[in-house]
């Protein structure tokens, strides 16, 4: 295995728990909330539970609660969407699973969104034949959510959570997992001992330059995971989201338009006005997140454009700012307003439909290493997710995870060796170097939007992948204590699995399109 840190750096504290969650968002918060009591839990924030993809969530999460429904329906639409590559068992799981785990946040109190009768007010996304998506919050699902789960987990004495810590590396030996290296809050360094650790960080925006993801998603999980000898999948497949808002100044996180407005009876429009993904797709606009991605940039190219309209102006002012509030407001400070005014799109990097290799109950290769949410690979989406797929994924695989480490319980057991003497035995000691890190994520950011994003060339990736490896180089044989030197080695070991796996992957399907040379 290998390590991003030193053997000569300075543990200053050494804490102990049953397992160690490195993610606060819904993955690791419902995982906790589904572990065994008897169990000593650590949830670990890189900054807090509102910087995280969850947090971002907009739209909903899918599940076939109505009476006009069925888990069958929900598992046709999931396989369609994934391009014939989705594990037909995990689909299976998800669609039927997924229903209680609805009934179960809202006994624990998440505010769903209700209609005037009481009942669950559903709405419908792209790629999904039926109304099944449950909100909440209007447009922040994920806020309202990991808010109530958050504050669930707060109550709970087995349950303890760290904020402003960031991940370096997970400890292991030949018997697996020992535990984790953070740095925390204070600035120092941390080794936390655990037989079970699981993955929870969520994605990996940040090692493309436009993306809806925070900050803090610098694929810091699975990078070190990676490192462990965790084994990867289908980490090719990057969905853009369709919608991301336009600005022209282009650098930041790219506000999410979300689908569901799509839903409610938006319209793709070029500049002309003219609807074009009717010419592309059956669904037009409600077409799986891959074909409507690739539409827009085939119309923003043919029409020399950077962008595209989102067009709403059909729905009244009222409507909008009771359904659309986060959308609304975000766009008003824009200068649109939206009941009046086309919004200004293009594709943004949003999901990582692969991830850290899983079975069917967030076991990795490793023994004690385990993932869940969109850090994991299921092998739910395949090449291309379903829209509002993500967050029930997090919710079904997350407490499918913490079912197989309750199982396993009885064979947990005190991680006596690993002490910092065990480190400074067993890790290498690197050069102390600090490089200029922004340069470095701002090379691989702008490699990875110019040769890896919605349309792919062959020869473009494999030249793409050099350059990036030149970087990862450079990164993995020094060494730096920041939080600047982990992000951005950790982007670039992900860029660069991204890269080989894309060139390796000769055929098109779903999100990984590839074209012919010019």
């Amino acid at each position: 295995m290998k390590y991003a840190i030193s053997g000569d750096i300075k543990i200053c504290k050494i804490l102990e728990y049953d397992v160690v969650i490195v993610g606060a968002g819904i993955a690791g918060l419902y995982a906790s909330l589904n572990l065994d009591k008897s169990l000593s839990c650590l949830v670990l924030a890189k900054e807090s539970v509102d910087t995280s993809n969850s947090w971002l969530a907009q739209a909903g999460i899918a599940a076939a609660i109505s009476d006009d429904d069925d888990p069958k329906l929900h598992q046709e639409d999931t396989l369609i969407a994934g391009a014939g590559l989705s594990d037909v068992e995990a689909v299976n799981i998800l669609a039927n699973e997924g229903p209680s785990d609805i009934q179960n946040l809202m006994s624990l109190g998440v505010p769903f969104d209700l209609d005037e009768d009481g009942e669950l007010n559903l709405t419908i996304e792209g790629g999904h034949n039926k109304r099944r998506v449950v909100h909440a919050g209007g447009d922040a699902t994920g806020r309202e959510t990991v808010f109530s789960l958050a504050s669930i987990a707060a109550r709970h004495s087995n349950i303890s959570s760290r904020g402003n810590s960031c991940l370096f590396d997970i400890i292991t030996d030949s018997s697996g997992v020992l535990g984790v290296v953070i740095k925390s809050s204070t600035g120092n360094f941390h080794l936390v001992k655990s037989r079970s650790v699981i993955i929870a960080t969520g994605g990996v925006g940040q090692v493309y330059k436009s993306t809806t993801n925070p900050s803090v998603a610098t694929g810091d999980g699975i990078a070190a995971a990676a490192r462990a000898g965790a084994e990867l999948k289908d980490i090719e497949f990057i969905q853009f989201h369709p919608t991301g808002l336009w600005s022209a100044d282009g650098e930041g996180r790219k506000f999410l338009i979300s689908e569901s407005m799509r839903g409610e009876g938006a319209t793709l429009v070029n500049h002309a006005g003219k609807r074009f993904m009717v010419d592309n797709h059956p669904r037009a606009e409600l077409a799986p997140r891959d074909i409507v991605a690739r539409g827009i940039v085939k119309e923003m190219q043919s029409g020399g454009t950077e962008h595209v309209f989102l067009d709403i102006t059909s729905k009244s002012e009222k409507y909008l700012k009771e359904r659309f509030p986060t959308i609304w407001g975000e766009c008003l400070k824009q200068g649109i307003n939206i009941a009046y005014d086309k919004i200004p799109v293009h594709p943004v990097q949003h999901y990582l439909m692969g991830g850290i290799k899983t079975d069917l109950d967030g076991r990795t290769n490793i023994k004690g290493l385990y993932a869940c949410g969109e850090a994991a690979s299921t092998g739910i989406h395949g090449a291309n997710r379903l829209a509002a797929n993500s967050l029930l994924e997090c919710l079904v695989f997350g407490r499918r995870t913490a079912q197989s480490i309750n199982k396993d319980k009885a064979n947990l057991s005190k991680v006596n060796t690993l002490t910092p003497q065990y480190l400074s035995n067993n890790v290498s000691v690197k050069p102390h170097k600090r490089l200029d890190y922004a340069k470095l994520r701002k090379d691989v950011q702008q490699i990875m939007d110019d040769h890896c994003g919605v349309i792919r060339k062959k020869n473009s990736l494999k030249s793409a992948a050099h350059q990036v490896d030149d970087i990862y180089k450079q990164l993995d044989e020094t060494f730096d204590e920041s939080i600047d030197y982990i992000e951005t080695l950790n982007i670039a070991t992900v860029a660069k699995e991204i890269l080989k796996a894309a060139y390796q992957r000769s055929d098109s399907v779903g999100s990984h399109y590839i074209i012919e040379e010019d």
